[in-house]
């Protein structure tokens, strides 16, 4: 059992509030994005709302959505998934907002275009290059027209989730999809003001920052999440050195980026050599911006890995985890498979109840708990 002592402590570090721009959260606590593949026709229905609503009455302080996709017609890779554009669609989403305030949390949406992770192949995948995760030629290199109305599709969708009352946004850069496979020098070959130094290849996510950051009202927070690894490729790297990070995302500060949330498959690994910072310890150090962290968080392991996905992760303390937050290594901790699993894990945390919680089993995708 938790100890009393372990208790307090746990209170002390996840139950306090945290605030950027207008938005202010009750704690630590945020769900992570995870696509479900459960809004056919791409309108979130009242189970999609109801699914959220369940963990913000649980004491989720922050949620972000699964991934949505902008209107631009090679956007989408996958069945089911949930629009950002359209009367249904909006709407649905409008239902989203409600609940979950109504539950008393807070909500952002995850805006996303996927890139060259397609399965169709019309139309054809946009990309920097024409470059696949794996190096493979693939879909088309984005032209400045692809460009220009891509960002502008972005600042749409931003603008609309103000607009339906969501509390924030967050620009989907990572994983190889197209944000990200501007940033990785593996995909973006480009030889224009797109491609080459750090820079040049964080253009791209500069001017969608830009145009979003435009298109809402000042105090309304934009997230970015990052990752360096990539779909199907867990060594590629977006830096291969904090200095090199550091020139990816200081032009993202600059352009408006509010808060950075790195993606890793288990938060206590370090990201780079001489130092224990996480991909999220790093990014708050060269930025001086609150971070999320992610990763395997109350799991013993990862999602993912070269076998394909894990079938079941066994419940994990999180001490080490509360080591970092008590360092200030990062801001906000986002839960994954064990809030899939544990629709009341933030609850359960908050009481120090953790050993009460139960493993993740892959059965538990196959509907919205």
């Amino acid at each position: 059992m938790t100890s009393v002592v372990d208790t307090t402590r746990i209170r002390r570090l996840l139950d306090r509030p945290f605030t950027v721009g207008d938005l202010t959260v009750a704690n630590r606590v945020a769900m992570a994005p995870m696509t479900r593949n459960m809004s056919p026709d791409g309108v979130p229905g009242a189970d999609v709302a109801e699914y959220y609503a369940r963990r913000a009455a649980n004491n989720v302080g922050l949620i972000v959505t699964e991934g949505t996709y902008i209107n631009r017609p090679a956007a989408g890779a996958y069945d089911n998934v949930p629009h950002f554009y359209g009367e249904q669609s909006l709407a649905g989403w409008a239902n989203v907002v409600e609940q979950v305030h109504l539950a008393g949390g807070k909500i952002i949406p995850q805006l996303w275009h996927t890139g060259v992770a397609r399965t169709a192949t019309e139309p054809p995948a946009e990309s920097p290059s024409a470059v696949g995760l794996t190096g493979e030629a693939t879909g088309k290199a984005m032209t400045q027209r692809d460009i220009d109305e891509t960002v502008a599709a972005f600042a749409e969708a931003a603008a609309a989730a103000e607009r339906l009352g969501f509390d924030g946004a967050e620009l989907h850069g990572a994983h190889g999809y197209l944000i990200d496979s501007f940033l990785w020098s593996g995909t973006n070959q480009r030889t224009d003001g797109y491609g080459g130094d750090p820079a040049s290849r964080a253009r791209f996510a500069v001017e969608i920052v830009e145009a979003v950051r435009a298109a809402v009202s000042p105090g309304f927070p934009l997230f970015f999440r990052l990752s360096q690894w990539k779909s199907g490729n867990y060594e590629a790297k977006i830096a291969a050195s904090a200095g090199e990070l550091d020139q990816l995302l200081a032009p993202l500060v600059d352009a408006g980026v509010d808060a950075f949330h790195a993606s890793t498959r288990r938060y206590w690994l370090p990201e780079f050599a001489g130092s224990d910072l996480n991909l999220a310890g790093w990014v708050k150090k060269l930025t001086g911006k609150p971070t999320v962290t992610v990763g395997s968080i109350g799991l013993d392991q990862e999602f993912v890995g070269a076998g394909g996905w894990q079938k079941q992760a066994a419940v994990a303390g999180i001490d080490q985890l509360l080591d970092r937050l008590e360092r200030d290594e990062f801001d906000l901790v986002a839960v994954g498979r064990a809030l899939l699993a544990n629709p009341d894990w933030a609850t359960k945390a908050l009481q120090g109840r953790l050993d009460e919680t139960t493993a993740f089993d892959r059965a538990v995708l196959k509907s919205l708990n």
